[in-house]
Parts: C-alpha cells; structure tokens; sequence
C-alpha cells in the first residue's frame, strides 16, 4: 500500500475515513452515502468549471447558481428519499487524428454536481488503497510525474526492456458488474452503490437518437476516471504487483496512467513472461490489448562506444517519444520530443481555428490562439522538447497570417505587417515550463 498521509484538505468526517481506509486495509465501509450533504453537493459544484459544456438541459453553471442554496437543497432531498434520477447524458465526438474521433459524454450539470459528491467520499477511500505505480487522475500527481518515474528506471539499469501497451476503449469496455463487485470489496453501503449505479446505467442521447449502453462508463463523467481508476486497481495493479512480479527473477515495474501503462523490466525472459499472460488477463474483464500499438521494445542504456548520435530504438507513452541521446559530455541521456502524431494533430488544429475564427477581430483571436499555444507548452514544455514547441509556434504563426490574409480579397498582410501587429499582439514563445530530466552538469 502506498505510505503516503490522507490529503489535510478533506472535511473532517472524510479524513476519519480515509485514515480508517489507510489504517484498516481490508475494512469495508457499510455507511458512506450520509457524508454526502448540501456542504459537500456545493463542494462538487464549486470545482465544475465555468465554461463547463452544457448538457441535455441546456444549462449552464452560472443559471444553476442564481438559486444555488434552493437548488442544492432540492437535490440533496431528493438524493436523500431515493428520488434522484440521472439524465441521460449527451454524446459529442472530438477529432483524435487520423480521420477518427474519441466519443465523449456531457451530463447535466445537476448530474455532474452528484458525480463530483460521490467521487470525493469514495476518493478517500480508495485514495489509500491505490498504490504508487498509478498517477493518473489523482490528487497531486500528474503525468509528468510518471514520464519522471519511468525516466528514473530507465536510467537505474533495471529498465532494459519496455513493454508498451495500448487498451482498446478501455472506458467503453469496462464491464459494469464486475466494477461493481469490485466497489463491494471495500465499500459495502447500498446507497451509494446506487448512487454510482444511477451514474453507470445512463442512456446516451446522441443527436437525435437515443440508447443504452449495457457495458462501460461515459468518458468525459467526473465519475469515470476514479471507476476507471478502481477497475485497473484490481485488472492490472494489484494482479502486477502480487502475481506476476514474485513469479520473475528480475526487477519490473509498472508505470500507469489511466489506461496507457508500461512496464519497465530488467530481463527479456520476465518481460516475454508478462507479455503471453497479460492479453488473457485483460480478456477476463472484457478488456482487449491493441496488437498493433502492444510491443516490447529493447530500451537499455547504449553502449558508450556505439556509434551515432541516438540510441536504437524509441517509446511512446503520453504523448512524447522517449529515446536515448548522446549528451555533450559522451555519455547517454535518456531524452524525449512530442509524438509526431500528437505535434501534427497539434498543428491542424491550430490552422483548422485561424480558418474558421478568422471574422474574429484580431483581440479575440490573439488571446484564443495565445491560450491555445499556453496551454500546449505547459504541458509539452519540457527539456529537451524545445525543437517541437518551436515548430509548432512557427507554423501557427503561419496560419495566422494565412487566414488573416484571407478576411478579404485583397490581400493586405505580408510579413512586415505582420511582424509590426505582433508587437501588440505577440503569440507566447516556446519556453520549457517543467524540468522532466535530470541534467548533467558539465
């Protein structure tokens, strides 16, 4: 279990249980849903962000809080005699690349109020429970923290060889008796198994056409990420870490966020092992393993003498291509840049919305793109990456002009004015927001 303390940001009823969940591993909590009150619902509802989407209902968060205290209160007693239903959420598609598109479920804002009160109870039971190769979703870990954790194996000498693996749509395929049958190993109280019951069977609204799914969890809930969470808990972490790993001879290591994991090991043979038994494993919780994104891949640190300037091989994991590099002092660092995928899809997206934004007057689209181009490097913006934050900035800039450019038939902007309307309205520089590697001094 992971030795960690219960956050100090909880409520006092909720620290009592998380330290009883932290205390008493294998304790169930028979009573949970009375912890869910109007305090905790405007809790939930303060942490939606404004600009939310909207669901079935059409309303937004500011017209839920004109009447918030009337609001809550009628929600709570409606949770409280058993008389609260669940709208049907509304299905969007948001482009993914390649032609295809990542189904993503909004619910009513009343809804997403309810999912965000049964996360934080549930949260600080399982909160104790997760153990430290998981970071995605949860309080104070990031993805950076996992792309460092893999980065400090690999560098160990333990992480010869890398196992990527790729779940097929995991959300869509999650098997809903079994999560539920997984709640109740820790968290035995009805109600709020019928509170995250009444979030899993939902219908989903479509357009105009309406249905209901009998298998996974609407990506896009609150709720999900934390089921999702709790499902490869007990699929992949627990199974990992008490089956397989006492069964190989070398070390391993699994690094998992939400439902992209690798898994570092320090022998072909332990990693060949995992890799026939792991597709079955996932097949027994309606889970599937892509086979053309599974794969292992030879990552130890290149000998000193070899040649070139970049190791053989590479790996993929959140949204950066990992590979060595030879470093100025002769040795090798392991090093990343932005998925060539992930840096096209970047790109078209910024000159899909100079297109159609291009009526905007030149303020609106500045500070759009700048948010847009903030948000990227924040993320992406880690040593080593420069080169990808740079061609990305270029190349929106281009866009820029283009479709500036095109707000008339005359052409009006060539680069000199452009250059002079930047000194107004610059577009963020690429800059390395979060040191990921450590640096060797020379």
């Amino acid at each position: 279990m992971p030795d960690a303390s219960p956050p100090e940001n909880l409520s006092p009823e909720l620290l009592k249980v998380a330290e009883r969940a932290q205390r008493e591993p294998g304790a169930k909590f028979h009573s949970l849903a009375y912890l869910i009150d109007v305090e905790l619902l405007a809790r939930a509802y303060c942490r939606i962000r404004k600009d939310a989407a909207v669901g079935v209902d059409g309303i937004t968060k500011e017209q839920y809080g004109e009447e918030l205290e009337k609001n809550l209160l009628d929600l709570y007693e409606r949770m409280k005699a058993k008389r609260y239903r669940h709208q049907p959420i509304r299905r969007v598609h948001i482009p993914k690349g390649k032609g295809k598109t990542r189904p993503i479920g909004i619910s009513a804002l009343e809804d997403k109020v309810v999912q965000g009160a049964v996360r934080e109870v549930l949260e600080a039971v399982y909160e104790q429970d997760f153990l430290p190769c998981s970071y995605g979703f949860r309080p104070g870990r990031s993805a950076h923290d996992a792309l460092r954790a893999l980065n400090q194996l690999v560098h160990s000498g333990k992480a010869n060889w890398i196992l990527e693996a790729d779940i097929q749509s995991f959300f869509d395929s999650v098997n809903r008796r079994q999560l539920m049958e997984m709640l109740q190993i820790r968290v035995a109280d009805g109600s709020m198994h019928r509170l995250v019951g009444k979030c899993l069977h939902v219908g989903v609204l479509e357009g105009e056409e309406f249905s209901e799914p009998e298998i996974g969890t609407a990506q896009g809930s609150i709720l999900s990420p934390l089921l999702g969470n709790i499902y490869l808990h007990y699929v992949l972490d627990v199974w990992f870490e008490h089956e397989a790993k006492p069964r190989l001879k070398g070390k391993a290591t699994l690094v998992r966020y939400a439902d992209d994991f690798v898994i570092a090991f320090e022998y072909r043979e332990d990693a060949e092992r995992v890799m026939a038994v792991l597709g079955r494993r996932m097949e027994k919780f309606g889970l599937s393993l892509n086979p053309t994104k599974t794969r292992l891949v030879p990552f130890g640190r290149p000998l000193r003498s070899s040649g070139g300037a970049k190791g053989p091989a590479t790996i993929d994991f959140l949204g950066f291509t990992l590979y060595w590099r030879r470093a100025r002092w002769g040795g090798w660092r392991v090093t990343c840049k932005t998925r060539s995928a992930r840096l096209t899809r970047a790109i078209q997206s910024v000159y899909d919305w100079c297109r159609s934004h291009r009526h905007l007057s030149i303020k609106a689209q500045h500070s759009a793109l700048a948010s847009r181009l903030r948000g990227h490097f924040n993320y992406f913006g880690v040593n080593g990456n420069i080169r990808s934050l740079v061609a990305l900035w270029h190349k929106a800039q281009l866009a820029w002009l283009k479709w500036l450019n095109r707000r008339s038939q005359r052409k009006r902007f060539n680069w000199e004015r452009f250059t002079d309307l930047q000194r107004d309205f610059p577009l963020p520089r690429p800059r390395i927001t979060v040191q990921l590697w450590a640096v060797r001094k020379a």
